[in-house]
């Protein structure tokens, strides 16, 4: 007897199909085809044992299970499930009508408990996209997908649950992830947590008004900025501090940074989207692999795919190896990485604002009269990490001087992350509403066609940004980040037309490109 088991593979944030088929008939032997690996294949001694544990008897007879297509690898143990299932159908042990109406995916433990497998929210989509009824998975899978209301979702502890589904002699509507999540009190988890609970407020961060201009201006538009200061000056601080302003996730934003984290085995098991954006520091020290993503055995998303629709942040951005930072040029410009391997390749998406820090020489203390002890020539140097297309891709640049000591001391009352946080929500919704059937959700993703339509500029304007060109001697792309982050200035203004003290104030967040600056 033949039994069909839907199941599923990730590639990227994508899953595809993959059908687990079952057939008993006479002679003698287990086998297992399909290109799968070793985890694959080690589930067979997983799947018999389990199953004699909990009663069921494997068939003396030749047993052949076939992952279609055939021509696909399969990794990973998530296909434990579909084979119990498939041995204990094909052989007749027990009567499951309902096993064609699901997809199904688990790792099975020995004693029959069913264990989490990665890439839930993107087997769920597969599942709405195959029209199936629904789909049954390990618990702390399934609460991943708990948003999703228009199919079933089933949060297994146990094989004998799954059996109890697929049987459906009786309701089994509190194993659904809505119901389990709300029983174990997780419903209030990430996505309604407020975002200012533990993360710095503005108005603890001393000083450095002008940084505060400048980051609040990069929340609003979705721009990367960075911060070039002494040490204790408040890079790192105020860079903790821009997440508390940044607006929620839509919808849509929400889903496709959620299956990143799904696919990496790092979920929302609180049940649920992501609603708080990302916030990732890796160290600068960070190898090639963990910031771009890869892996031998299976492709994983690196640190700028995890930061998708949030904050990348850099500290010691000087202090990283040049090779790793031309490494960000390419996923900055396209707001995607694709990683390749011998036998596969693999498209992340890799939409982040890149908010890096540094110091401005080797001893840190440029700007500081007389402490720096560096050499022009060491100064320029040691920015020359920061090359020229890198650059260009950074809109926002702010020299972060030091933070005078009296103002410690008077401890003046300063405007409040809310606060602030408000401005860049009604800039972002305006953007929002200015982009809609765009693809994309603030202005610094905009492309040249859009920027035409978008960013229209007056005879005056003009005139103010061929000056600045002039004497700066900007490229193409930073002409068009300048124009880019003018239209976020006046979105903070709620204007609809760009100035030319829009223009004007934008460059002047561009002080590395004028000659000599360090000097």
């Amino acid at each position: 007897m033949l039994i069909n088991i839907h199941s599923a593979k990730c590639i990227g944030i994508d899953a595809v199909p993959v059908t687990v088929e079952t057939d008993i008939t006479s002679g003698i032997g287990l086998h297992l085809v399909g290109l799968a690996d070793a985890a694959v294949k080690e589930s067979l001694l997983r799947t018999v044992t389990a199953l004699q544990s909990m009663g069921f008897r494997i068939p003396g007879k030749k047993i052949v299970i076939n992952l279609a297509p055939a021509d696909m690898h399969k990794k990973g143990s998530g296909y434990d499930v579909p084979i119990a299932l498939g041995i204990i159908a094909a052989s007749g042990q027990k009567e499951l009508p309902l096993i064609g109406d699901y997809l199904i995916m688990g790792e099975l433990s020995l004693d029959g408990s069913i264990r989490e497998v990665p890439g839930a929210l993107p087997i769920v989509e597969l599942a709405v996209r195959q029209g199936l009824r629904g789909c049954i998975l390990p618990l702390s899978s399934a609460l991943e997908a708990v948003d999703f209301e228009d199919v079933e979702i089933y949060g297994v502890r146990s094989l004998e649950e799954v059996l109890q589904i697929l049987s459906g002699q009786e309701s089994c509507e509190g194993m659904l992830a809505v119901n389990r999540a709300e029983e174990l009190g997780l419903m209030c988890g990430d996505r309604h947590a407020s975002p200012f609970s533990d993360i710095m407020d503005f108005s603890e961060i001393i000083g450095q008004e002008g940084a505060k201009r400048g980051v609040e201006i990069a929340a609003a538009g979705g721009h990367n900025v960075i911060m070039i200061g002494s040490p204790g000056s408040g890079k790192s601080s105020l860079a903790k501090a821009m997440a508390a302003i940044l607006p929620q996730m839509t919808r849509e934003e929400a889903l496709q940074t959620s299956k990143i984290y799904s696919v990496a085995g790092k979920g929302n098991a609180l049940g649920g989207l992501m609603r708080r954006r990302p916030f990732r520091s890796p160290h600068y020290s960070a190898s090639v692999a963990a910031l771009i993503g890869g892996g031998s055995d299976s492709i994983l998303p690196g640190e700028i795919s995890l930061a998708h629709n949030g904050i990348l942040m850099i500290d010691e951005f000087c202090e990283a190896p040049k090779r790793l930072l031309e490494m960000l040029r390419a996923p900055m410009e396209d707001r995607k990485v694709t990683v390749s391997r011998l036998r596969s390749k693999v498209e992340y998406p890799s939409d982040f604002m890149l908010v890096a820090a540094t110091n401005p020489c080797p001893c840190g203390y440029y700007g500081e009269g007389d402490r720096c002890s560096c050499t022009p020539s060491r100064r320029i140097a040691y920015l020359s990490k920061l090359s020229g297309p890198i650059m260009d891709r950074i809109d926002i640049q702010l020299w972060m001087h030091p933070i005078d000591p009296r103002k410690l001391v008077e401890r003046r009352p300063a405007e409040s992350s809310e606060a602030v946080a408000g401005r860049v929500r009604k800039a972002r919704q305006m953007q929002r509403k200015r982009f809609e059937g765009e693809g994309i959700f603030c202005n610094a993703t905009m492309n040249s066609r859009q920027i035409e339509r978008f960013c229209p500029l007056s005879p005056s304007c003009r005139s103010v940004l061929e000056r600045i060109i002039e004497r700066m001697g900007l490229s193409a792309r930073a002409c068009s980040r300048i124009i880019k982050l003018a239209r976020t200035i006046a979105d903070l203004e709620g204007s609809e037309d760009i100035a030319p003290g829009h223009l004007s104030e934008a460059a002047g967040y561009r002080f590395l490109d004028r000659r000599n600056i360090l000097e």
